[in-house]
């Protein structure tokens, strides 16, 4: 890709980006285009479609989160790496309105453009879930798809201005329902959180 071009295509990821924080997933791409001024057609030639501007916009979010999972692995303890990696997913999906339906539904399509992206940050989780059900510390009867779910709940919290107060302490009550009591500092202030 030419220099011009690139240029271009990065600013309208971060006109587009900035878009997406306020206004939501629905943004209307004729709004990204006047923000970023340049013309639907300019839009679009770089970005044929919502979904494929979602996927260049969210896939460097999704390897980031990705690439935490895999740090926590190896730095942290089983518990402790589990929930600092849901607590990194769900405030990521909370800067962006109406993300994690867009997640949910990307999961079950293999045609969407955040299929792989998603699917990927969903075998991240399970396999710190893995990790912690291996070593006694997280409940047995939960997968990854159940974590994804959950991340997706206690983001749509978050996203609800009359619930947005009680986020903090229902993201401890969830932590510790997943969680089987074995002890570490996270888990533990998770715990101490719903008291």
């Amino acid at each position: 890709m030419r220099a011009d071009a690139r240029k271009n295509r990065d600013h309208l990821l971060a006109v587009a980006g900035d878009a997406l924080a306020e206004q939501g997933v629905d943004v209307s791409l004729r709004d990204i285009a006047r923000r970023a001024d340049v013309g639907l057609a300019t839009l679009l030639r770089h970005f044929p479609t919502r979904e494929a501007l979602l996927e260049a916009l969210l896939r460097t979010s999704f390897d980031e989160l990705t690439a935490r999972a895999a740090e926590l692995e190896t730095s942290s303890s089983p518990a402790d790496a589990l929930v600092s990696w849901l607590r990194d997913c769900v405030a990521w999906t909370t800067e962006y309105r109406g993300v994690t339906v867009l997640m949910a539904a990307a999961i079950e399509d293999t045609e969407s453009a955040l299929h792989a992206s998603c699917v990927t940050l969903r075998a991240a989780g399970a396999r710190l879930l893995t990790r912690a059900q291996a070593a006694g510390v997280a409940r047995t009867d939960i997968d990854g798809a159940d974590l994804f779910a959950l991340v997706a709940a206690l983001a749509w919290l978050g996203d609800q201005p009359s619930l947005a107060p009680r986020a903090d302490r229902l993201f401890g009550v969830v932590a510790g329902a997943v969680l089987t009591g074995a002890g570490s500092s996270d888990a533990e202030e998770e715990r101490g959180a719903r008291s």
